[in-house]
């Protein structure tokens, strides 16, 4: 259950020294019209930019904002052409979590199972995407909001980022988000962050390994866009195999997971795209694959 300790959600919560309740946007942040989606959604060829626009709300996970993410993604995994999926954000966080005014209208815990479950699904999602999922993190991540930077499969953040999973500070310990917190930072580290609910920096995001890079602001989409045309001229096959087998193999055994690379990398052998690298190699030329 997404942030579930003893019946009592985790909830989006604040810095310490920030005493602006996240439930109570600030009026200098301009929520979306009728007109404006909760998600903004931009296709670039093989690219797929995921907005979440929310900002008045600081981005929070509500119900609908579950249900509109879960549906590009959704969408976006049958799209053989589609390679790569940044997912970012308006405002001043990136997402700070479950929202708080939409949990505590019916405090019972069988809403609370149903939409933890459901917001486990969407994360799971994410990994079980045979997309490359890259967060674009411009602000604050907490709670479910930080679980969602640990999800995506790479991140990339200004360094003016902060990231909590500050629940203990109000009595609630981050219990699902700690599943993303821990398999991205050593246990020491994650454990640290969960049972004092001290934020983080982008430095120290990056060098605990919750974020691949920190970058300036103003240099945020260059270091991203730099990392896509990357990943975007490696082949499409390849790609989706390796992203599959990295996750699967991480749950395993040492001996399983050597089994499984052994055959996933057998079939990929036999694939046209690796059947070209390794003749464009042997050629000493560039390798020409099928888009």
């Amino acid at each position: 259950m997404e942030g579930v300790a003893s019946g009592v959600p985790n909830l989006a919560l604040h810095e310490p020294d920030d005493m602006t309740d996240l439930s109570h946007p600030p009026a200098q942040d301009a929520a979306p019209t009728a007109d404006e989606p909760l998600l903004l959604v931009e296709r670039e060829a093989a690219l797929l930019r995921l907005t979440l626009n929310r900002p008045a709300q600081f981005n929070a996970l509500s119900e609908q904002m579950l249900d509109a993410l879960d549906e590009a993604l959704r969408n976006a995994a049958d799209d053989p052409h589609l390679r790569v999926i940044i997912l970012g954000a308006r405002g001043r966080a990136f997402c700070a979590g479950h929202d708080l005014k939409q949990m505590r209208a019916e405090p019972s815990l069988a809403y609370y199972q149903q939409l933890f479950a459901r917001c486990s699904r969407l994360m799971m999602r994410i990994q079980q995407m045979p997309q490359v999922v890259i967060a674009r993190v411009q602000g604050l991540a907490t709670a479910a909001g930080c679980q969602l930077v640990g999800m995506c499969d790479l991140a990339v953040a200004s360094d003016t980022a902060r990231f909590a999973v500050s629940g203990i500070n109000f009595g609630l310990f981050c219990a699902t988000p700690s599943v993303a917190l821990s398999r991205n930072l050593t246990r020491k580290q994650a454990f640290e962050m969960l049972v004092t609910g001290d934020f983080i920096d982008a430095a120290q995001a990056q060098s605990r390994g919750l974020i691949n890079h920190a970058v300036p602001e103003a240099e945020l989409d260059a270091a991203i866009d730099a990392l896509c045309a990357r990943i975007l001229e490696k082949p499409v096959a390849a790609l989706r195999a390796g992203k599959g087998l990295f996750y699967r193999q991480m749950e395993m055994g040492i001996e399983a997971a050597y089994q499984l690379a052994g055959q996933t990398m057998a079939c990929n052998m036999m694939d046209e795209c690796a059947l070209e690298g390794v003749q464009a190699f042997i050629d000493k030329r560039s390798p020409a694959w099928k888009a």
